[in-house]
C-alpha cells in the first residue's frame, strides 16, 4: 500500500516517465500531473532548429511549471496526492544543456523572478538507461532528430544531477531490461522494490 503524497517520475528523453507515472497514479488512486509538451508551441520548432528556439521553448516550460506549482500549492490539486512524470528541477537541467551562456543567465533570472516553490516529493524515481538503449527506444518512437551527442548529454546530466541528489527518497532503476509498459512482472518487481524501500536511496538493477 502506497502512503505517499507526492511521488515524482523522472528520467532522461525515452526512458519511460510518462507512461510508469500513469501507471502508477492508476494503480495507487492517485491524480497524475503530466507534463504537456504538445502545449508548448516552441517545442517543434526547437527540434527542427534546435540553437535559434531553444529559449522560448524553455521560457515557455517555465511558465507551465509555474501554473502547476500554483495548483499544487494553492489549486485544485493542493489536497490531492499526485503522481508527477517530471520534477520542477528538470528545466533548469535543460536549461544548462540546450542554452548559450548569455540565454542561461537570463532565463536563471527570470525564474528566480518567478520564484517558483515547488512541494518537496516524498519519493522520486529516476529511470535510468544507457544511451544506446534511450536512442533505440525514441527511434522506435519516430523521435530520431535529435542532434549528435545529445541524448548523451542529457544522460550524462540527469546522471550528475541525481548522483548530488538528496532533497527527498530516490529509487535509482536501471531500466535497460525492464518493461514497465507491457509486462507486469516487471511492474509488480518494481511495486515490491519500493515496498520495501528504507533509507534516503535505493536501486532496483534487474538482472538479465
Amino acid at each position: 500500500m502506497n502512503t505517499r503524497r507526492y511521488v515524482v517520475v523522472e528520467g532522461p528523453i525515452g526512458a519511460g516517465k510518462s507512461t510508469l507515472a500513469r501507471r502508477l497514479a492508476e494503480h495507487w488512486g492517485m491524480a497524475l500531473v503530466a507534463e504537456r509538451p504538445e502545449d508548448n508551441p516552441f517545442l517543434p520548432r526547437f527540434y527542427s532548429q534546435f540553437q535559434h528556439h531553444a529559449l522560448s521553448a524553455q521560457l515557455s516550460f517555465l511558465l507551465a511549471r509555474r501554473d502547476t506549482a500554483r495548483l499544487m500549492q494553492q489549486g485544485e490539486l493542493m489536497n490531492q496526492p499526485v503522481v508527477a512524470d517530471f520534477m520542477f528541477e528538470r528545466d533548469n537541467l535543460f536549461a544548462a544543456i540546450n542554452l548559450d551562456a548569455d540565454e542561461l543567465a537570463l532565463y536563471r533570472q527570470l525564474a528566480g523572478a518567478l520564484a517558483i516553490e515547488p512541494p518537496t516529493p516524498d519519493l522520486v524515481l529516476y529511470l535510468d538507461a544507457s544511451p544506446e538503449t534511450l536512442t533505440s527506444r525514441l527511434a522506435a518512437r519516430g523521435q530520431s532528430g535529435f542532434p549528435d551527442g545529445y541524448i548523451k548529454r542529457v544522460h550524462e546530466a540527469y546522471s550528475q544531477f541525481f548522483y548530488d541528489y538528496e532533497a527527498a527518497p530516490l529509487l535509482i532503476v536501471n531500466t535497460d531490461h525492464l518493461n514497465l509498459i507491457d509486462s507486469q512482472e516487471d511492474f509488480d518487481l518494481l511495486l515490491r522494490c519500493l515496498n520495501e524501500m528504507r533509507g534516503q536511496r535505493s536501486y532496483f538493477n534487474k538482472s538479465v
